[in-house]
Formats: structure tokens, C-alpha cells, sequence
């Protein structure tokens, strides 16, 4: 059902029955991607044993590409988003990717690396992102998925910079970028809960997760090859 906040803002509110439901599906949504995740993850694990390939500020450098493409991507969703949580969760979202953009341009910088040298690249995975209308599309990615996808994948980059001696970078990870990440991810699972609703949004999500769980893996095992490792960090 839908009622108004103090400010007059329309907000989604489950009724009691239906939020038990909902959370049941998103509960089972959670299950079904982690298992769909596991490959892309796995990757990155394997090439964990095999010869480092790619350095430190290459590696770094999807980092940021990432940051920035994830930061704009919530800040272009809020003027269209309707439901004032959703809207604020995606400034939150865009704010703390903008401060990871920051942070390993940081890092690159005391690597030797010129980030006014830096221009992002686009690929097909955010190009459906962006294409994206609903709510619960725009929930279901870009906070329940994609975040999921980038907490796994950095944990294993984490790794690679810790066999490296790399403990700056780890520290970074492990500090600020990961911590929100999970968030992001917990902000995704109940904002679902609140917003997916009806089966044809529960579908509607459901999709969404697929399609850009495959986009991801498409996207990342283009990039392994170009960077000769599988072993690279998310947003």
C-alpha cells in the first residue's frame, strides 16, 4: 500500500501478510544469486594460484573506471525516482562510490600514476544499467547485484594485493570500500522487500538479476583476457 511521509512524499508500505511474502522471495532471490555469482567469484579465486598478471595501477584502474561509472549511474537515477527511500539510497550509493573514486585515485596517484590521464570506459554491462526505468529493476541492480558482485571480486583482489605486499591497498579495501559495499548490498535487500511487492515485480526483479549477472560475466571475462587475469576489483 502506499501512504505519504511527513513531508507529503509518496512511500511503498507493505501490509503485514505481504511483507512476510516478500521477504520469503527476496530471501530466496538472495539464495539464487549468490549461487549464480559463484563462477564469476570463482575466477577470480583460481587465478589466485596462478602467475601474477597485470600491475598494481592497471589492476587499480578498473577500480576506477568502475567507481565512476557506478557513481553516475545512481546520480542519474534519482531525479526519475519516485519513491523518496529509493531516491536517497541512490544518493547515498552515489556519494560513497564517488569517495571510492577518490580513494584509489589516491592510491594510483602514490603509485606513479597520472589520473588526469584517466578517461572511463563504457561496456554493455552499464549500458543496461542505464537502460533500466522501474524501481525495482533499478533496486534489484544497482544495490542487490551489482554490489554483490563487486564485495566478491574485491575480496579477491584483496588477496592478490596482500600476496603482492600490497598493504595500503588492502587497508583501503578493507577500511572504506568494502564496508560499503555490504551496505549497499543490505540497503538492496530491503528496499526489495518493501518495493517488490506483486509477482510481476518479484519476476521483474528476478530478471533483472539474471540479466545483469550474465552481462557481468560476459563483461569480466572480456577485460580477464585484455588484463591476462580474472583477478581484478568491482565498484
Amino acid at each position: 500500500m502506499v501512504t505519504r511521509n511527513r513531508h507529503g512524499c509518496e512511500i511503498s508500505v507493505p501490509a503485514p501478510g505481504m511483507l512476510w511474502n516478500t521477504m520469503g522471495f527476496v530471501d530466496a532471490l538472495e539464495a539464487w544469486k549468490t549461487e549464480r555469482l559463484a563462477p564469476l567469484v570463482g575466477a577470480g579465486r583460481t587465478a589466485l594460484s596462478d602467475a601474477p598478471a597485470g600491475d598494481a595501477t592497471q589492476l587499480l584502474q578498473v577500480a576506477l573506471a568502475n567507481e565512476i561509472n557506478v557513481s553516475e549511474l545512481a546520480a542519474a537515477w534519482m531525479p526519475s525516482t519516485r519513491e523518496l527511500d529509493v531516491k536517497l539510497a541512490f544518493a547515498r550509493q552515489a556519494g560513497d562510490e564517488a569517495g571510492h573514486f577518490q580513494l584509489v585515485a589516491d592510491r594510483l596517484t602514490a603509485l606513479g600514476f597520472d589520473t588526469a590521464t584517466f578517461v572511463p570506459t563504457d561496456n554493455a554491462m552499464f549500458q543496461y544499467l542505464r537502460s533500466l526505468t522501474t524501481t525495482v529493476e533499478r533496486i534489484a541492480a544497482g544495490l542487490f547485484t551489482l554490489e554483490s558482485i563487486a564485495y566478491g571480486v574485491n575480496e579477491n583482489f584483496m588477496a592478490l594485493c596482500e600476496r603482492r605486499g600490497d598493504a595500503e591497498t588492502v587497508r583501503i579495501y578493507r577500511e572504506y570500500i568494502q564496508p560499503d559495499e555490504r551496505a549497499h548490498q543490505e540497503l538492496g535487500q530491503r528496499l526489495l522487500v518493501r518495493h517488490a511487492t506483486t509477482p510481476e515485480l518479484e519476476q521483474r526483479a528476478r530478471d533483472t538479476v539474471g540479466k545483469l549477472l550474465e552481462l557481468a560475466g560476459a563483461t569480466r571475462a572480456a577485460a580477464a583476457a585484455r588484463l591476462g587475469t580474472a583477478c581484478f576489483p568491482g565498484c
